[in-house]
């Protein structure tokens, strides 16, 4: 526990914590794949008709232009160490 000055107080953090190692000890490995579908699946159907569920995210799209420009640096600093 938290060493504040009130004493038998916790933090948030620890609180959670302690919550989530009591809740895997009482469910197992299905209970968190099956309320992770449920999340999965509702989170898909706020997305219908959005263009997420059309084709990539802009998460995706952001990813990729990440991945492009450092793809470039990595030429531009090859080219740098041949001169």
């Amino acid at each position: 526990m938290s060493e504040d000055k009130t004493k038998g107080k916790m933090t948030v953090e620890e609180a959670g914590r302690l919550g989530g190692e009591k809740t895997s000890e009482t469910h197992g490995e299905e209970f968190y794949s099956e309320i992770g579908s449920k999340g999965g699946s509702e989170r898909a159907k706020q997305h219908e008709g959005t263009p997420e569920a059309r084709g990539k995210t802009s998460l995706e799209e952001a990813g990729h232009r990440g991945g492009q420009r450092v793809k470039q640096l990595i030429e531009e600093g090859k080219k740098y160490e041949e001169e």
